[in-house]
């Protein structure tokens, strides 16, 4: 597929862009080269290729989920400046 001029200068239009002729100019001989590549890649085998969502395999970094005892209620409040019912008491804040 080959770009040209007119082709850049109607998508120029469609996005709202203002472009002098030497822009013009670059864009087309850098879209045509993109486009040039797109073709390339195209023509590639990808049969067996399976689709990914990542270039590399993705692993869980986290350790896994055990239950595990927790601290007992006095020694978790044992520290606390204020307790009220076994629980922390705190300001209300709004």
């Amino acid at each position: 597929m080959s770009i040209n001029k007119d082709t850049v200068k109607y998508v120029a239009k469609l996005a709202r862009m203002k472009l002098d002729e030497d822009k013009i100019d670059d864009f087309t001989g850098q879209l045509d080269k993109i486009l040039t590549y797109i073709e390339k890649l195209n023509q590639l085998d990808t049969e067996n290729v399976e689709p990914t969502s990542h270039a590399l395999a993705m692993e869980n970094v986290f350790r896994k989920d055990e239950n595990i005892p927790s601290l007992e209620n006095d020694i978790a409040l044992s520290n606390a400046p204020e307790k009220e019912n076994n629980h922390f008491k705190v300001p209300k804040i709004i």
